[in-house]
């Protein structure tokens, strides 16, 4: 599905400032895949995304998706087949406009279509049925401006419109760290649904161990731009928070007990 060869990204090279935040990421993504990311502040995890969906330009390796390097291909192309939900609810979506207009443009976009794009009657039926799965009554506001939509509402909007034309890739960037418990709660239950009803490849970078642990079918752990530890399967099924502390503690060494107090338990 995702191949991740040898990927290098070096921020403010050959300066005084130099930093290394991914070194020779080796990664095999299969379809299909659920992947939780997880590590201290630092670790590369964003970069690795930012990097994947075309934001920075990478200083070495290859990013080979579907058989085809893509590190040329800028960021607005791979937006067609590769979704991305931020931490910030206000990202992602155009406040100005209503629910079913974002709706059509995300529609749009994946279709190779132009921005002279229309509201019929078979797009709004369309839209209208997406919107009753997520189950928050907002098929009922089809004409309501999206800034006026609450930050679980909008991150509802924004996973659905990443999801509904079923990308090659879905990128979720802490998406539901910026949300009250209780909203959280919710927005994760609605990935799982929608990742598994439609069989998206996911790569979701969390500071949580629960999630971690629970989501997905595989776990990574970051460390100064590396990947050290792989987790699927039997093994990650068997995962616990403490068993995980225990494997953070081991690979992070001395540098435990600070990093410990960036991931939440």
């Amino acid at each position: 599905m995702i191949n991740l060869d040898k990927l290098t990204k070096v921020f403010y090279k050959n300066t005084a400032n130099e930093n290394k935040a991914l070194s020779k990421v080796d990664l095999h993504v299969k379809n299909g895949d659920f992947i939780s990311i997880i590590g201290s502040n630092g670790a590369g995890k964003s970069t690795l995304l930012n990097c994947i969906a075309g934001v920075h330009q990478i200083n070495g390796g290859n990013i080979v998706l579907d058989g085809e390097v893509i590190n040329d291909v800028s960021e607005h192309k791979r937006a067609k087949y590769i979704g991305r939900v931020f931490q910030d609810p206000l990202l992602g979506t155009s406040p100005e406009m209503t629910i079913e207009e974002n709706l059509a443009l995300a529609f749009d976009k994946s279709s190779n279509m132009s921005l002279t794009w229309g509201l019929n009657d078979k797009k709004r039926k369309f839209i209208k049925e997406k919107l009753k799965e997520i189950d928050l009554g907002l098929e009922k506001r089809l004409t309501t401006k999206v800034k006026l939509l609450s930050g679980g509402q909008r991150q509802a909007l924004t996973l659905l419109m990443a999801t509904m034309t079923e990308p090659k890739l879905l990128l979720l960037d802490e998406h539901t760290a910026a949300l009250d418990p209780n909203t959280a709660v919710k927005i994760k239950k609605l990935t799982e649904k929608l990742i598994e009803e439609n069989n998206i490849t996911t790569l979701m970078v969390t500071h949580d161990m629960k999630d971690a642990i629970k989501m997905g079918n595989r776990m990574i752990m970051m460390n100064k731009g590396n990947i050290i530890l792989d987790i699927k399967g039997k093994e990650k099924d068997n995962l616990t928070v403490d068993k995980l502390l225990n494997l953070f503690k081991l690979k992070q060494g001395e540098n435990y007990s600070n990093d410990r107090t960036l991931l939440s338990v």
